[in-house]
C-alpha cells in the first residue's frame, strides 16, 4: 500500500487510462465507484476498484457476464 490509500478507483475510456483516485476508506472508494459509474458508465468504459493490499477486486463495471452452467 502506499501513502495515496488502499483502495483504487480505476477508469478505462476506450482502452486509455483516464483516472485513477485512490481512498484509505473502502466505503469513501464505494461511494466514489458508484458516482464513476453514474458520470461515465457507458459503451467503451471499464471501471475497476480494488483494494491493493489484498489484490481483491471489489467491482467491475460493466459486470462480467456469467456463463450459465451446463
Amino acid at each position: 500500500m502506499d501513502d495515496a490509500g488502499r483502495y483504487r478507483l480505476t477508469l478505462v475510456l476506450d482502452d486509455r487510462r483516464v483516472m485513477d483516485g485512490w481512498w484509505g476508506r473502502e466505503a469513501t472508494g464505494r461511494k466514489k465507484f458508484a458516482a464513476t459509474v453514474g458520470d461515465y458508465g457507458r459503451d467503451g468504459a471499464r471501471i475497476t476498484f480494488v483494494d491493493t493490499a489484498t489484490g481483491e477486486v471489489l467491482a467491475t463495471w460493466p459486470k462480467p457476464e456469467v456463463s450459465p452452467t451446463p
